[in-house]
């Protein structure tokens, strides 16, 4: 099995929200132990690399309700 080190992007399928999307890229959680993300809208701008346990907590408490409405 070979393991890449380019981020392999995707999108939520929740984000048929009119554009304002993000993409991950989970593939780099093992290797590097990672989570970079973009807008969608631009996928040659800047990334954001959140450290795996972050992002897994912010995801967790958005899951949570814990971070309240926007």
């Amino acid at each position: 099995m070979t393991t890449t080190t380019e981020p392999r992007w995707y999108k939520s399928s929740y984000s048929d929200n009119g554009g304002n999307c993000v993409e991950v890229a989970t593939n780099l959680v093992a290797p590097r132990d990672v989570v970079p993300v973009r807008d969608s809208k631009d996928p040659s701008g800047p990334v954001l690399t959140f450290p795996a346990a972050a992002f897994t907590s912010f995801t967790t408490s958005i899951k949570a309700g814990a971070l309240g409405a926007v």
